[in-house]
């Protein structure tokens, strides 16, 4: 559901939301998030001084029902 979640929201954010992966693990400290995005939206999904990034993190805690999430922009470069 968080990934789901997740997933949208940055979809809403980038030029290419057909590019947009989230995967999800359990960690010993909690849910683990990870976010690929195309390398021409990192940009905007990280935001100046990483704004955005930190946004989402706090909107995916306040979801969250069962402890603390963590959530990753991945840079993947595919060239």
């Amino acid at each position: 559901m968080l990934a789901d979640a997740l997933e949208h929201l940055v979809s809403g954010i980038v030029d290419n939301p057909e590019d947009v992966e989230v995967t999800s693990r359990s960690m010993r400290r909690g849910q683990l998030l990870e976010v690929r995005v195309n390398p021409d939206d990192l940009g905007r999904v990280i935001g100046r001084n990483g704004r955005t990034a930190r946004a989402l993190r706090s909107v995916i805690s306040a979801l969250s029902t069962r402890g603390p999430v963590r959530v990753d922009v991945i840079d993947t470069d595919r060239d």
